[in-house]
């Protein structure tokens, strides 16, 4: 007689209901680089910027390359999410919730850079008391304050009904989960308000979503810098950020099938779809930033020649090449055939996109501060040790929230799957048919033998 396969919900809700030594291990390490981090930031509020790599003129180094990093991470969440969600595609069911978590776990670390870059963080409310619109500054805090609002809602209205599902089978943290259930109970009129909400949240989401990256590059190309000034980088920054916002999912998913046992919900398909699209994000990545090369090369202006020459062979070329290489050369060799070894590709292909959509962040910042327009000198920027703990505690943080989550959530949607194995075939099947030809129409038969 065949064993009887585990219960569905029970694998999902293992990591809540018990913890093993591996949960402890994993958060003694992170606390010690969260320890790192607070020391390095510590020593550098008490005796202030000049601990760090920073001066003039290179006054932005690895916490505004963080920034823009993290904040691209982010829409992991909701371009790939609610895109998904409004597409109807099937097999994105132990996939979204993942998504959404990321972004809201990296809008938190991501805004935190701004704080830690300030010399005087005490100032930081001087943004918002007499910031004035004509700065885009402003426009940044403004749009990641609706992005993080949005993220949050998006978040938490699709996790009501499985709250409610851990209200009622486990005793511990009862009164956490009977408060965030909002009194549900599953009866179709609240089911038919739940997905009204989330279909208008995935379509709000979006654009803001989109509007964040732009903002984001405004910060740079509303300047005159060298290789900033660029009508190009809206564009380029939210395809950064969508290429990079894959590969921290894809990572993320295959760090928890792992360590939680999901493979029978997280499986090779999975990984495949996503590895397609991080193949094409990779490929629109490649045709962006050669499009912005050849038109700096074009132009010849000799302030954004000296850039643009630090790039490609001066002081910065290991950062360049090593970016143009993690993610252009690497992803397309692991991605273009996904026919075997599926899941060790992918995993190759989106750690290295990883380290080089950080890299590109960085060389966009520094090198043009190494070359002003503006009267300075030249210079060069080596981050210190302060920057680099505050870097290891920053990604130390955003992998122990998101560890956290996992203790009090589920990872994946568990009312979502079960919709899904209640649709079955018969749905798709007749999905299929509604858009597929028939040809058995006499009409139609008549014209074929015309």
């Amino acid at each position: 007689m065949a064993e009887r396969a585990p219960d569905g919900d029970a694998i999902l809700l293992a990591p809540i209901e018990r913890t093993g030594p591996g949960f402890y291990w994993s958060v003694g390490a992170l606390s010690l680089l969260i320890l790192w981090g607070a020391m390095a930031y510590w020593t550098q509020f008490r005796e202030g910027l000049g601990v760090t790599g920073l001066h003039q003129p290179v006054s932005w180094g690895f916490y505004v390359t963080n920034f823009v990093f993290f904040i691209g991470i982010s829409h992991a969440g909701t371009l790939i999410s609610a895109i998904l969600r409004l597409s109807k595609a099937e097999w994105r069911r132990p996939v979204t919730r993942m998504a959404e978590v990321i972004t809201v776990m990296v809008l938190f670390i991501g805004a935190g850079q701004i704080l830690v870059d300030l010399g005087r963080p005490d100032r930081a409310l001087n943004v918002l008391r007499y910031g004035r619109y004509q700065s885009p500054l402003l426009w940044d805090a403004t749009s990641i304050s609706a992005y993080l609002t949005a993220s949050i809602v998006y978040l938490y209205i699709p996790m009501i009904p499985d709250i409610a599902i851990l209200r009622d089978r486990l005793q511990k943290r009862k009164l956490l989960y009977t408060v965030l259930a909002l009194g549900w109970t599953g009866s179709p009129r609240q089911q038919k308000v739940l997905n009204r909400a989330i279909a208008i949240m995935a379509v709000l989401v979006i654009p803001i979503a989109i509007s964040v990256h732009s903002v984001v590059s405004f910060v740079f190309s509303m300047t005159l810098q060298p290789m900033w000034r660029s009508t190009i980088f809206g564009p380029y920054f939210v395809v950064g950020a969508i290429f990079s916002g894959i590969a921290a999912l894809i990572v993320a998913m295959l760090v928890f099938r792992k360590a939680y046992g999901l493979e029978r919900y997280l499986k090779p398909i999975h990984f495949r779809y996503l590895g397609q699209l991080l193949l094409v994000m990779s490929l629109l990545w490649f045709y962006f930033t050669f499009a912005e090369y050849l038109t700096a090369y074009y132009g010849n202006e000799p302030e954004e020649m000296h850039v643009f020459w630090a790039k490609f062979s001066g002081p910065f070329w290991p950062f360049f090449w090593g970016m143009a290489l993690t993610n252009f050369v690497v992803p397309v060799l692991c991605l273009v055939r996904l026919r075997s070894h599926t899941l060790g590709k992918v995993l190759t292909a989106s750690l290295s996109v990883s380290v080089g959509m950080w890299l590109e962040r960085f060389i966009i910042v520094v090198p043009t501060l190494s070359n002003p327009r503006l009267p300075f000198g030249e210079g060069m920027y080596w981050p210190t040790w302060v920057e680099w703990g505050e870097l290891a505690g920053s990604f130390a943080l955003f992998a122990l929230f998101y560890l956290l989550f996992t203790k009090l959530f589920p990872v994946i949607s568990i009312w979502e799957i079960r919709e899904g194995r209640e649709l079955g075939l018969k749905e798709v099947e007749e999905r299929l048919l509604s858009y597929l030809p028939d040809t058995s129409e006499p009409a139609v038969v008549e014209t074929e033998r015309r």
